[in-house]
Formats: structure tokens, sequence, C-alpha cells
């Protein structure tokens, strides 16, 4: 049974800066794609970014040239580098991580930008 689980969520202020982290229970190399959603308060939960096997990374055009997904398959996490957060950011955070046909989320950690 694969787990996700995020850290690294809290307040921040505008402009500020956070990095979320989502650790396996087991190899992300085996993972065809591993990506961060997002879900505001009254929204549908929102593509953030995504990473794939080969390391090809896509963004929502929102969060382009301020947010940065990375992974570190030595331990079996993927991070996401926030910066420049606006107020529009805040939300929880989920990890997805996608091994055909099986998908898999985290429980997710809450982002808020707020002065």
């Amino acid at each position: 049974q694969v787990q996700l689980v995020e850290s690294g969520g809290g307040l921040v202020t505008p402009g500020g800066s956070l990095r979320l982290s989502c650790a396996a229970s087991g190899s992300i190399f085996s993972f065809n794609a591993m990506a961060w959603y997002r879900q505001a308060p009254g929204n549908q939960r929102e593509l953030v970014a995504t990473i794939t096997r080969g390391g090809s990374t896509n963004y929502a055009d929102s969060v382009k040239g301020r947010f940065t997904v990375s992974r570190d398959n030595a331990k079996k996490t993927v991070y996401l580098q926030m910066n420049s957060l606006k107020p529009e950011d805040t939300a929880v955070y989920y990890c997805y991580a996608r091994s055909d046909p099986l998908t898999y989320w985290g429980q997710g950690t809450q982002v808020t930008v707020s002065s």
C-alpha cells in the first residue's frame, strides 16, 4: 500500500515562500508521474504542477515562474517550491501519484497566504 505524506504548509505573508514536501512510502521511480493539486474553499481541485518519471515538468499558468516542482528519487520525495506567494494561492495542497492504472493521494497540507 503506497502512502503519500505532505508537509511544509503553513501561514506566510504575501511575497513569501514555502517549500512543500511529499514523502512516499515506496519508490517514487515506479510512478509514471507525480503532481501537486490544490483546492481552495468553494473551488474545484486544480492541477498546480506535474513531474514525470523522466523529469519533465508542467505548470498551471497561474503559478508559472513562481513555483518549481522537483523530485529526489533517493529520498522518495517530491517537492514544490513556492515563491512570490499571493493570497489567491491559499488552499489545501495535495500530492498525487500515478502508477498506471492506480492513483494515490496524500491527505493534504494547508497553505495560507495572508498579511
